[in-house]
């Protein structure tokens, strides 16, 4: 049996790439297929996620254990990880390549070919220029204004940004707001 994934991304509508991944391989042996195809560094840090029909985070597959995900029960690494554990038919994923600015794939495995197997992945079909790895946070800002508007993601923080801080005596009172609180103390 052989899972076949589309890759697409999110910056370049004419970018695609389809892997074709035995079923019982790991996170880690498709992650490293999709760099291959792409010209990626596969030292950097990235992350599977398992995500619904409306491309909506589920369980993140890491590539590595940071030590972030403390008092999480459940923490899936690549290399311990099989895909068939994880993915059908129609199952959605994104591939986060760059941390800094959670720019992703968006993966699905599309189809399911039986009546044959593969020893290594492979990729199929590849067409057009994959985004950059990884990409400075001002350059990213300056690519979504250009998308969104004038939108920035990285504004100058300023008094505004923390509410007012003019003091209205009116606006305040003592009396009610220790009255409210009597009432949720317990000895």
């Amino acid at each position: 049996m052989i899972f076949n994934f589309k890759i697409r991304s999110t910056e370049n509508d004419k970018f695609r790439r389809d892997i074709q991944i035995d079923p019982d391989a790991t996170f880690l042996e498709l992650k490293n297929a999709i760099c291959d195809s792409v010209g990626y560094d596969k030292g950097q840090l990235c992350s599977f996620f398992i995500c619904d029909d409306s491309w909506e985070r589920r369980e993140e597959i890491a590539f590595a254990d940071l030590g972030f995900d403390e008092g999480m029960d459940d923490l899936y690494l690549m290399e311990d990880t099989i895909i068939r554990d994880f993915v059908d038919e129609g199952q959605r994923l994104l591939f986060v390549f760059d941390y800094m600015t959670d720019r992703a794939f968006r993966i699905k495995m599309d189809e399911c070919i039986t009546g044959t197997t593969l020893h290594d992945p492979v990729c199929v079909f590849a067409q057009g220029v994959p985004p950059k790895q990884s990409m400075e946070l001002e350059d990213f800002d300056d690519k979504q204004k250009t998308k969104k508007g004038d939108i920035s993601l990285i504004d100058d923080i300023d008094e505004e940004f923390y509410g007012s801080d003019a003091y209205n005596e009116d606006e305040f009172d003592p009396e009610g707001f220790s009255e409210d609180l009597s009432d949720d103390y317990v000895d």
